[in-house]
């Protein structure tokens, strides 16, 4: 299961590869949840992120060889690629930055009432992106804790698997809630941790997944208001007027639309989702 997840994050780190960029400020401390003595403070990231070609051997070096030195056949490695891009969906929606974000867009079409523009293909590739831009100092450090040590035969690939799930689950908890931690903790019947990094990964990333939804349906509300007072208006003055079988929607997108554009809406909206992940 441990050659499958990390081949799977391998495979997802190829993609970020192409798109990442670093940060070389040290991320924010773990969110504590009042269970026991803090955690100590992560250090600084990295200065970059896996390169392909790293990437592309540690899937070959991961797939061809077993603890005891013997290689594995080819439908094995098959198998276990494929098991990894079957997996990676799930990996970048739950585990990353993605849902926030995607819904936070999916959000602002709404909004603007827009209906299909930016069609829905332009929507998932802009979070995709702006997903691979966010979690590139927790790929960077995947690369320096994990990838370039197993590479440099320093680790086994067990503990390579171990220290880069713990970056990912480092990542989550810094953007869970300790509400949310502290109910599935209860949920689960598990003892209270000493600090969150002890809290079990099935723990975890149910927590981290519904504190997401939570803060991009808050986002999504407040976006809502500007525009929502625009057809309160545009409807009120309809309404006075007497064009009671006039669309306000009609009257009402094209203020819309100049608005985010004055106020350089995709710019913000983009800048602030990246500052919320810091």
């Amino acid at each position: 299961m441990q050659r499958v997840f990390v081949a799977s994050l391998v495979v997802l780190f190829l993609a970020t590869s192409l798109h990442g960029q670093s940060r070389k400020s040290a991320p924010p401390a773990i969110p504590q949840i009042n269970m026991g003595k803090t955690a100590a403070a992560a250090p600084a990231a990295p200065a970059g992120v896996p390169s392909i070609g790293d990437l592309m051997t540690v899937l070959d070096k991961a797939t061809s060889k077993q603890a005891e030195g013997k290689e594995w056949s080819t439908p094995v490695k098959i198998v276990i690629i494929f098991g990894a891009l079957a997996i990676l969906p799930s990996l970048l929606v739950m585990m990353t930055s993605f849902t926030r974000i995607v819904i936070v867009l999916s959000f602002v079409r709404r909004a603007l009432t827009t209906q299909s523009i930016p069609p829905t293909i332009a929507v998932m590739g802009l979070a995709l992106f702006l997903t691979f831009y966010t979690m590139a100092p927790t790929y960077a450090k995947v690369n320096t804790e994990a990838i370039q040590p197993y590479l440099a035969d320093k680790i086994s690939f067990g503990v390579a698997a171990q220290k880069a799930g713990d970056c990912v689950k480092e990542f989550m908890l810094r953007q869970s809630r300790k509400a949310d931690l502290a109910l599935f903790v209860q949920m689960a019947k598990a003892p209270a941790p000493a600090k969150p990094m002890d809290i079990a990964m099935h723990i975890v990333i149910p927590a981290f997944i519904i504190s997401e939804f939570r803060t991009a349906f808050e986002i999504g509300c407040l976006l809502f208001i500007p525009f929502l007072l625009i057809d309160m208006v545009i409807a009120s003055v309809l309404l006075s007027a007497g064009m009671i079988m006039l669309p306000p929607v009609m009257i009402s997108l094209p203020f819309k639309l100049i608005l985010f554009i004055l106020v350089d809406g995709w710019g913000l909206l983009a800048r602030s989702l990246s500052l919320g992940f810091q």
